[in-house]
């Protein structure tokens, strides 16, 4: 096993770097997986392409590690959107899913409703942007085949109860975009039918790689409407079109990346070689330190303090007049961080370290003092 230690010095970014809930900056182990793939594929030596194809299993059963889900039930996708659209295109009757979600999901859900009527979205109102069991209990209706969530709010940090949500919706299809805590929270992805992660947040290896995960209800359930020649069982069918095959694999239209493959599978390796609770509570004792540094400014935490409701986010929300002090002076010291909507979202990885800490405190020295 790998110590949060040794896996915090495998990362490469410069002190002042808390942005992770947007992207999250290339890991040195998958920096020399691209890099030692890009030799290979650059000079075409005779028999070094033929161990590309083997990026796909390697890639599955990483995912199979941190999931739960088998490996023969997980398939590449080039983005987090395009899993999603296969979900939400593959659905009858109604989603139960609210517009305060990741516009991922919200158009997905829309566009199959545009382009096919087969699938209504019913909007849920949800508890101050929250989506709980709860909520998604007192909103259910006959007609609802599948709720979809945010594992993760983008906004708020507030983590999704998945378990209790499942618990109330029965045998009807969970849909959760995990893209926004994969590898930082420790959460029961098996009792999902579809899960769609992205490697350019938390796991930190890059845009253009995610995989989608798929129950046996999901594969029995969801129509693959958008297929392609990869999804028929046979490999290169020429001659003729045959239909999707029953199987997770129906979920895709082309031949995967093997590159991107290689870098997402390196990245779910170092995670599963630390343990993601261990990577959770190491992430909670980081957040810790930029919310009690924020309280003895005086600057107002409008996200979660507690866990298990809350990711690697931090949001702070000084008084309106005094965003723009505030986005500057974290600017002026070096901060990469997100401003939206009148707060500023800090998110801190185990990378984080005294030397971003300081330079955080000074940040908020300048503005405390201007």
């Amino acid at each position: 096993m790998t110590t949060v230690e040794e896996f915090a010095e495998g990362f490469l970014e410069e002190p002042g770097y808390l942005d992770f809930a947007r992207v999250g900056p290339l890991s040195a182990s998958v920096v020399a997986e691209v890099q030692g793939i890009n030799e290979v594929f650059s000079r075409g030596r005779f028999g070094s392409l033929a161990p590309l194809r083997n990026e796909d299993e390697r890639m599955r059963v990483a995912a199979s590690a941190l999931t739960g889900f088998p490996a023969d039930q997980i398939v590449f996708q080039p983005n987090v959107g395009t899993g999603l659209m296969h979900a939400m295109f593959g659905l009858t009757g109604a989603v139960l899913l609210s517009r305060a979600e990741f516009p991922s999901l919200t158009f997905s859900a829309a566009r199959a409703s545009e382009a096919l009527h087969a699938v209504q979205p019913v909007w849920l109102e949800t508890d101050h942007g929250r989506v709980t069991p709860g909520t998604v209990r007192e909103q259910l209706s006959d007609s609802v085949t599948a709720v979809a969530v945010s594992l993760v709010d983008s906004r708020t940090g507030y983590v999704a109860d998945i378990d209790g949500i499942r618990q109330v919706i029965g045998d009807r299809l969970l849909i959760v975009d995990a893209v926004q805590g994969f590898g930082v929270v420790d959460a029961p992805y098996e009792v999902a039918d579809v899960v769609v992660v992205g490697a350019e947040k938390w796991l930190r290896a890059g845009w253009g790689a995610a995989f989608m995960a798929l129950s046996d209800r999901a594969i029995d359930n969801l129509i693959p409407v958008w297929s392609g020649h990869t999804g028929a069982g046979v490999v290169d069918p020429f001659d003729e079109v045959l239909p999707p095959e029953r199987a997770a694999t129906a979920f895709t239209v082309a031949r995967a990346d093997s590159v991107a493959q290689a870098r997402m599978s390196a990245a779910l390796e170092d995670v599963a070689s630390v343990g993601v609770d261990v990577l959770e509570a190491a992430v909670a004792d980081r957040v810790d330190r930029v919310i009690d540094l924020a309280d003895e400014y005086g600057i107002p935490v409008a996200s979660a303090r507690e866990t298990p409701e809350r990711a690697g986010i931090v949001v702070i929300q000084p008084p309106h007049d005094r965003l723009t002090a505030l986005s500057a002076s974290l600017f002026n010291h070096g901060i990469t961080a997100t401003t939206r909507a009148g707060t500023v979202r800090l998110s801190a990885h185990v990378s984080f370290g005294e030397e971003t800490l300081e330079m955080l405190r000074g940040a908020f020295t300048s503005y405390s003092t201007a």
